[in-house]
């Protein structure tokens, strides 16, 4: 691991903790090198009009030109049609900067799908690990006979299958027509008999 770094440092920061972060930040940095031209112009650019610099500087450029087009401010030279101008030069800026920022957007979504799949991943892992850490449990309290929910403990040692609870969202917002969690969500897994989700164990 590289020291130079500034990873943040506490008592609560294991070793571990401090590799992974600078995993992801070298992960990160790999992604922003290889980024082609294009995406490194278009971030640059998205950075620096979201910048309250950028907008400051065009207040004061913007409404400079409106008082010496307005003649608040004389100057003897003259500008003609100056207004049209300048609502033109507005629009074209307009339609490129909303094309930069699309193309930093589009990379911003990339990242977060990649970001999305490998949560999905861990927890994938996290479910089949703790799956079969609940079977152990379970053979550990029959051996020492320990009173347990057989029932409860047979449908938290299946794994949950992802393709499942993905078609049962799917079905639930097809029927709501908005995001899951809606109050029909219960009526759509009465009427199939069956729920991609494991029960609570709770007694």
């Amino acid at each position: 691991m590289d020291q130079t770094d500034p990873v943040p440092k506490g008592e609560d920061m294991t070793e571990q903790l401090t590799s992974n972060i600078m995993r992801l930040v070298e992960r990160r940095r790999q992604e922003d090198a290889r980024a082609s031209l294009s995406d490194r112009i278009a971030e640059a650019i998205t950075r620096i009009a979201g910048s309250m610099t950028f907008i400051l500087l065009h207040v004061a450029f913007y409404g400079g030109l409106l008082l010496v087009l307005t003649d608040l401010i004389p100057i003897p030279a003259p500008f003609g049609d100056g207004l049209g101008m300048i609502g033109s030069v507005a629009s074209i800026e307009a339609i490129v900067l909303s094309l930069f920022v699309l193309m930093n957007q589009r990379k911003e979504e990339q990242r977060a799908d990649a970001r999305a799949d490998f949560t999905l991943h861990v927890s994938l892992l996290t479910e089949d690990e703790l799956t079969k850490l609940a079977t152990v449990i379970h053979r550990m309290a029959e051996k020492l006979d320990v009173p347990i929910d057989r029932e409860a403990a047979e449908e938290i040692e299946k794994n949950v299958d992802p393709e499942q609870v993905l078609d049962a969202l799917a079905e639930i917002e097809g029927e709501d027509g908005g995001a899951p969690g809606h109050p029909r969500t219960h009526d759509a897994d009465a009427a199939t008999g069956e729920s991609a989700m494991k029960p609570s164990t709770a007694s």
